[in-house]
């Protein structure tokens, strides 16, 4: 056999699937599926929207050109993720929140959580998530003012519809309302049509997998239909659809828990990943001290997904059985 013919039968490790879809694309195609969401962000609190969500994009990409500079590393701004991540959290903070605490937010998931794990593909915890968090409890008051939708004119803030039902006093948005998004709340969090559009448009190009999504959702939807049932505090699937179009739940479950890098790759790691983040965010919202539970419970499922991948290989590709003699 000539060298020539030895050439051609050389095969590369795997994957050997041949695709165009590449980082950037897909960076891309999550920031069209966030588009409608902020386009009624844009309606419902105003222009401020487009300035603290160019803010947030423009901080993340400079931090993540500033640390490529600094470490001598080839430059990722091209590739769109740190434009993501700025997105996400401008999506997950009041459209009010000063521009400076924004920043501190994106220096925490591109420097802190990204970066310093080693970069795209090698963090443990989903950057905006943590950022989040952090700004959650570094500055709750800034965190928790949130402004009123324009419609209503008559007072600056309002307490968001998971708020009003911890504090169990004034009457609770319509679940049109939720489903529409004329509330107050996060600037990504008011409209569930608008999140629920961009997270099929997701599932439509193959970008992400429905099995995610569906299990998070219907877990936070099951586990409020059987607690309102039981409790008779309300009625159950009135309820039901409240937690599932209040708070997080819709920009959760499309973009934030199907990242790819933080979530397990198994179909059925993807059900315990998906389960595990509704059932956490219930528990903490009916027992917790804080009315929304979406942030932490993905956060929780992020640090178990090393654990959930390593369980559902033994399960699904066990070694065969020893021979007893």
């Amino acid at each position: 056999m000539d060298k020539k013919t030895y050439s051609n039968l050389v095969v590369s490790s795997a994957p050997h699937l041949v695709t165009n879809m590449d980082t950037t694309r897909i960076m891309l195609m999550v920031l069209i599926g966030l588009a409608p969401s902020f386009l009624v962000s844009v309606y419902v609190f105003g222009a401020r929207v487009i300035a603290l969500t160019a803010v947030c994009v423009a901080a993340s990409m400079f931090f993540e050109w500033a640390w490529n500079k600094l470490m001598h590393k080839t430059q990722t701004v091209g590739d769109l993720s740190a434009a993501v991540t700025g997105t996400l959290i401008a999506f997950n903070v009041p459209a009010g929140l000063p521009y400076w605490i924004a920043i501190v937010g994106c220096f925490v998931a591109v420097i802190v959580v990204k970066q310093l794990f080693g970069g795209m593909g090698k963090n443990i915890v989903n950057p905006a998530i943590t950022a989040r968090i952090v700004l959650f409890i570094s500055f709750a008051t800034e965190m928790t003012t949130w402004p009123l939708p324009r419609m209503a004119a008559d007072a600056t803030s309002t307490a968001t519809p998971l708020g009003v039902l911890a504090e169990g006093g004034a009457e609770l948005p319509s679940n049109m309302q939720m489903f529409l998004g004329f509330i107050g709340g996060s600037m990504g969090e008011v409209s569930a049509i608008a999140l629920l559009i961009g997270g099929l448009f997701l599932i439509w190009k193959k970008i992400i997998s429905p099995i995610i999504p569906c299990c998070f959702i219907g877990t936070v939807f099951l586990f409020a239909l059987i607690y309102y049932g039981a409790t008779g505090e309300g009625e159950a699937l009135q309820m039901a659809v409240f937690h599932v179009l209040a708070g997080g739940v819709m920009l959760g479950a499309f973009f934030m828990a199907t990242d790819y890098v933080t979530s397990p790759l198994l179909p059925m790691g993807k059900v315990i990943f998906g389960i595990g983040c509704g059932l956490i965010t219930m528990i903490i919202r009916l027992w917790g001290q804080y009315p929304e539970g979406v942030s932490f419970s993905i956060l929780i499922m992020n640090c178990l997904t090393p654990l959930i991948e390593n369980f559902c290989q033994k399960r699904l590709y066990g070694g065969a059985k020893k021979n007893e003699k």
